[in-house]
């Protein structure tokens, strides 16, 4: 509660953090997989002295260079700006973590560069000794790079030891036992795997427009880049079922719970399937490669891709950092501390801002926030504020990504509050409550306020076809539709004879009889009339 909140309208913060980096790993991980296959085809072609090949390559190179370089490293710096406003605390946590790592990893990045350059604009001025040299040291640098980055995003899913070793103060220690995590070794095999599956289709989605004019150029691109899908089918494939098998439990149990997330895992193995056919037909009849096929395979793997992605984070849930910060920037440490004090007292930007809008609920003994005196009217701007601190980084307001309007509509009036403070108990890839009880009413209070109504439920408040109590008999009802009146509604009604029938049955008139505290012993079928009449001859 140390941060301010960053506020993203519909999309919320991190599905921004998500746009941001899948577009990135699409272009990181060509960086690593196309730097292994221009370092090692470069090598082949010298000690072949293909020139034509030579030549394709210093134009595949070309667009490299732009892609990876330089579009790579905006969205390196997107990354960096998005995670810095929307997770600052566990931002700031993995730097503290691995700021060794993070510091190796920048000069890797510098090596990448200056190598990537060097590589593409002497082309020619080099020889070809050297020249390959420098493309091994740019794959070097690059596959260095994945590796470090890999044991920080992997620790982000389970730290493993280190955070044992963090509470016993070892913190010399931390530091390994965090990047060398159980899910260390899975991920980079299944990464480098994925770096070269998408180096291939890259590869000929750029050939599918430069070298179709040249049939055994075209050839000669396809059968050697076969090789590379093949190496990284199989390392992306051994990748995955090992890290599935050490997934930590709670991650497994997302996984087996969340329908959702079977659905993509069965979509991404059928697009990888279906990639795998496409590349095998591809050799087989290298001159169907066109540019919608060129197209087609690049679209298909990064469909693959994007869906590993998304299945690494949702399976973190409800944490950013696995047993260490929750998804709402909450340390695991303070949840206690917040249910106690208050998630407004706590805050240090809540406080003075609830200090500064609602000066009436700060009590002037203690100093404290008193969310007793909420007054009405300001039930719900409470109840807001406390949504923006303690939901808004996974929830939008109203609509948008799981916008809380909708997934509150099945609740009724009091049961929000109950499913609050019961959170990670009720929806266990939530974080637990924490706030106090009031807050939970507000925040309840607010969520109703913006529900969508119940599509087969009439909501708490709303008129629910209640019968009306009968106060009178209206003058045009028939006896049989009196005969048809129940008993419990005659007795609650105010007898008024002028308003009924002449001829009233035995038991509508026995009713009212007792309504005016008279007993009517004998069955009578007259009119009321007569016998208002009888009565009065009797005086």
């Amino acid at each position: 509660m140390d941060h301010l909140w960053w506020y993203v309208p519909y999309a919320t913060a991190p599905m921004l953090i998500a746009l941001i980096a899948t577009v990135h790993v699409f272009v990181s991980h060509y960086a690593v997989g196309g730097g292994i296959f221009l370092a090692a085809e470069t090598a082949w072609a010298h000690k072949k002295e293909n020139q034509e090949y030579l030549a394709y390559l210093k134009r595949h190179t070309q667009f490299f260079v732009l892609l990876t370089i330089v579009f790579g490293a905006i969205t390196g710096v997107g990354i960096w700006w998005t995670i810095g406003l929307a997770s600052p605390l566990a931002t700031e946590t993995l730097i503290r973590t691995f700021v060794f790592g993070w510091a190796t990893e920048w000069v890797f990045f510098v090596v990448e560069l200056a190598a990537a350059f060097l590589f593409f604009y002497l082309w020619d001025r080099l020889t070809p000794r050297a020249h390959t040299a420098i493309g091994w040291i740019y794959a070097g640098a690059a596959w260095g790079s994945l590796v470090l980055i890999t044991g920080i995003t992997a620790f982000m899913l389970d730290p493993g030891a280190w955070v044992k070793a963090t509470q016993a103060g070892t913190e010399g220690t931390a530091f390994w036992a965090g990047f060398f995590n159980p899910q260390f070794l899975p991920q980079c095999t299944a990464r480098t795997g994925a770096a070269l599956m998408l180096a291939t289709t890259y590869v000929l989605f750029h050939a599918s427009w430069y070298s179709r004019m040249n049939p055994e150029l075209q050839a000669l691109v396809v059968r050697r880049t076969f090789r590379y899908a093949v190496a990284g089918v199989i390392l992306t494939v051994l990748g995955i079922v090992w890290g599935a098998c050490v997934l930590s439990d709670a991650a497994r149990l997302s996984v087996m719970r969340a329908a959702a997330l079977n659905i993509i895992f069965g979509a991404g193995m059928l697009a990888s399937g279906m990639l795998l056919l496409m590349l095998i037909l591809l050799r087989w009849r290298p001159n169907w490669l066109s540019p919608v096929a060129g197209v087609a395979v690049l679209l298909v793997s990064l469909g693959v891709l994007t869906a590993g992605e998304f299945l690494r984070e949702a399976i973190r849930k409800p944490f950013v950092i696995t047993e260490c910060i929750y998804g709402n920037q909450i340390h695991v440490s303070q949840v206690e501390k917040l249910r106690e004090n208050g998630l407004l007292e706590s805050g240090r930007w809540t406080k003075p801002y609830m200090t500064a809008t609602f000066p009436y609920l700060v009590d002037e003994t203690t100093g404290k926030l008193d969310l007793e005196k909420t007054r009405t009217e300001d039930r719900t701007a409470v109840g807001k504020v406390i949504f923006m601190h303690h939901c808004n980084d996974c929830h939008a307001s109203t609509v948008g990504y799981n916008g809380l309007a909708l997934l509150s509509t099945s609740a009724r009036k009091g049961e929000l509050k109950e499913l609050l403070l019961n959170l990670d108990s009720m929806i266990y890839y939530m974080p637990p409550w924490c706030g106090t009880e009031t807050e939970a009413e507000l925040l309840a209070e607010y969520l109703e306020s913006v529900a969508e109504p119940h599509p087969f439920r009439k909501m708490e408040g709303e008129a629910e076809n209640k019968t009306e109590p009968l106060t009178e008999i209206p003058e045009n009802v028939s006896e049989t539709a009196i005969q048809n009146i129940p008993q419990e509604v005659l007795q609650n009604a105010v007898p008024e004879t002028k308003n009924m029938p002449e001829s009233v049955p035995e038991m509508v008139t026995e009713t009212v009889t007792e309504n005016k505290a008279e007993t009517v012993t004998e069955p009578t079928s007259k009119p009321v009339s007569e016998e208002k009449g009888a009565t009065h001859d009797a005086d």
